[in-house]
């Protein structure tokens, strides 16, 4: 007894079959040949026959086995075959499903259509040159009746010993008898058309799984003139896909598919590792943008054009019956890589395979290491470029749009890094690859291809400081007022900033405090509010020379100024214009967690910032009096100099 009874002559045949041991569905498995037989399994819950069986045997057959479903899974040519299983399954009531073999459609006008090998041959008699037959042994005796068929003719037939023996019988031998078993690729298939100097590859037109796509990529590479046997009947059923799912459906058979994320390099099949073409070759589908599915996915093999995480897994979990799913992503899988979204969305049991990353790919063309290289990407990303070259040597960045490097540029040089070495890399891989080299100055109107890659080289990055404390004499100035080193440095540590900080300086005079924080915190953002319209000129100036162009000035008022700004992460307050409680409501407002030191002088702005902290929802509140005392030369004597009393109040939003 069995649940399936399969007439397997294909390799969607065997297919199905090995499905169905993997879960221990009983099934009957009929083959034509011995060497079929030899192809399957042995055990589990499949047995096997080689008999070649007429219509009366195979009903006969279906009423000992019993089947729920008999899956026809001969060969597109086995016309006989097909319609006797279905005339069995007519007789004994059973379900027949008729797995076919997924075709083509060619649009090439070299390619010669003919309805059968006899018409093959008629056509290949007014031709000269030789032939690579292909049709299988059972037509070789056709090819007999072409003149001069044992000079012109290579077989091409499976390595039987009654294969071997039914061809020499007419007339093909030595060279003329090449026995092999596929699959060939098409590299192997335009080599066999080279080394025999053939003309003419004669083939069926077999599908996927046949090697049908692979012969005329062959034909195409080696000059030959595909002639295309058609099949000898058009007919309805389903692909192996849905016939997998029909078993999944009517067996209910618990499928968990295989995911594997695939790094595949920068985007051709040469640049793949061995892993990952080998995964790629065996997976049910492949699931990618189309740049990256082109370059990987087999002739006839299944594709799905995807790149959003939920919409892959939604596809994975909706088609249970394509076990081995491939995605597909370019460089290494943890490189800047969607991976780590598809992850979140994808069972725990996915695995990843690593590819070549275009920075590893790119120095190497430079010849240059990539140890002391600093990464980042620019694509769909916002990053202080500035900020990163200015401190490293080497900084690589994958930029994705075709104006990204001539803004970076022009960037570089407006803040003084004009000189820095500028290494563009555009479709990394590609035959049309193209790499040039010059400075930031020298290609600020550049324009690259959408694929494209930088590596900015500073043969003086900035030896930087790690602690605030610019001196005062570094900043311009002129008559502006400005909190001194020694009170900023102490309101700077009460403000703790980190790298990715979103900061408002409000009333920020020339920048001091702005500036600083821009630097601490490298990853994030700084808003200097000021309304004095010579202190805006000279944050202008300060933010130039100083290299930080994540400083953005905002002139106006708070807190009516920082409205529409984002969100922020801490604030300083130098100057409030009498605004204090407001500015401190409206922080608040944006973020109930805010930090906030306050930097004040005058006694009223003392009460003004202690009424403030006392009715407003904050926490932690510290005041720090400091008082600081400079020494200033007087001949040759050094006096002491007192800077005016300040109080510094911090606190955090929250009670």
């Amino acid at each position: 007894m069995s649940e399936v009874l399969i007439f397997a002559g294909t390799l969607e045949g065997r297919t199905v079959a090995e499905f169905l041991n993997r879960y221990r569905i009983p099934a009957r498995v009929c083959v034509a040949t011995e060497y079929g037989e030899s192809l399957l399994p042995e055990g589990g819950s499949l047995r096997v026959s080689h008999e070649r069986l007429d219509e009366n045997q195979m009903a006969k057959l279906m009423k000992e086995e019993n089947p729920r479903l008999v899956i026809d899974a001969t060969h597109p040519y086995a016309a006989e075959v097909t319609k006797n299983i279905k005339a069995a399954c007519q007789t004994e009531k059973k379900e027949y499903l008729r797995l076919l073999r997924e075709g083509y459609t060619l649009e090439d006008q070299d390619v010669v259509y003919v309805d059968s090998v006899p018409e093959a041959v008629k056509w290949l008699e007014s031709t000269s040159g030789n032939i690579l037959a292909t049709t299988g042994s059972k037509e070789m005796k056709e090819y007999t009746k072409l003149s001069g068929y044992q000079e012109r003719v290579y077989a091409r037939v499976l390595s039987l010993p009654e294969v071997v023996s039914s061809c020499a019988s007419y007339g093909f031998q030595g060279k003329h008898l090449i026995c092999m078993q596929g699959p060939f690729s098409a590299d192997l298939n335009a080599a066999m058309l080279r080394q025999f100097d053939c003309r003419y590859l004669v083939t069926k037109e077999s599908g996927s799984t046949g090697g049908f796509m692979e012969k005329y990529e062959a034909a195409r590479k080696a000059g030959a003139r595909l002639v295309l046997v058609g099949r000898p009947v058009k007919e309805e059923g389903m692909s192996l896909e849905q016939c997998k799912k029909r078993l999944i459906d009517e067996f209910q058979i618990p499928v968990r598919p295989e995911i594997t994320l695939v790094g595949i390099g920068m985007g051709t099949a040469e640049g793949m590792t061995v892993e990952a073409k080998k995964v790629c070759e065996s997976a049910d589908v492949i699931i990618g943008a189309e740049r990256m599915t082109r370059q990987t996915a087999r002739p006839g093999q299944k594709v799905f054009h995807a790149y959003k995480p939920q919409e892959i897994a939604d596809y994975i979990n909706d088609h249970r019956e394509l076990e081995k799913a491939v995605v597909v992503l370019s460089g290494d899988v943890g490189f800047y890589s969607g991976a780590r979204k598809l992850l979140e969305v994808l069972p725990q049991q996915t695995t990843l395979i690593p590819g070549i990353s275009s920075m590893i790919y790119f120095l190497s063309k430079l010849k240059m290491a990539w140890e002391d290289v600093t990464p980042c990407s620019l694509h769909g990303r916002s990053v202080n470029m500035v900020s990163m070259v200015r401190e490293h040597k080497k900084v690589f960045a994958i930029v994705g749009n075709q104006e990204g490097i001539g803004q970076l540029c022009r960037q570089l040089n407006e803040f003084g890094l004009g000189d820095v070495k500028v290494y563009v890399g555009e479709r990394l891989s590609y035959e049309n690859e193209k790499i040039l080299e010059g400075t930031a100055q020298s290609l600020q109107q550049i324009k690259t291809d959408y694929l494209s890659v930088v590596l900015l080289v500073n043969e003086r990055p900035a030896d930087r400081i790690v602690t605030h404390g610019i001196p005062d004499e570094e900043f311009l100035r002129d008559k502006v007022p400005m909190t001194k080193e020694e009170i900023r440095e102490i309101s700077l540590s009460k403000l703790r900033l980190k790298r990715d900080s979103v900061v408002y300086d409000i009333g920020a005079g020339t920048g001091s405090v702005s500036v600083e924080a821009a630097r601490m915190a490298s990853h994030g953002q700084v808003f200097a509010v000021e309304k004095k319209r010579e202190a805006v000129e000279l944050l202008h100036k300060n933010r130039i020379k100083f290299q930080v162009p994540h400083l953005e000035i905002i002139e106006g008022l708070a807190p009516e100024a920082c409205e529409k700004l984002p969100v922020p992460t801490h604030a300083f307050i130098g100057g409030s214009s009498g605004n204090l409680k407001q500015i401190m409501e409206l922080l608040l407002e944006k973020n109930p967690g805010i930090r906030v030191v306050i930097n004040c002088i005058t006694l009223e702005t003392v009460a003004e910032a202690l009424e403030a902290v006392k009715e407003l929802p904050v926490k932690d509140v510290d005041i720090v009096s400091v008082s600081a005392g400079k020494s200033k030369e007087v001949g040759r004597y050094h006096m002491m100099m007192g800077l005016n009393p300040v109080y510094i109040i911090s606190c955090e939003g929250g009670k």
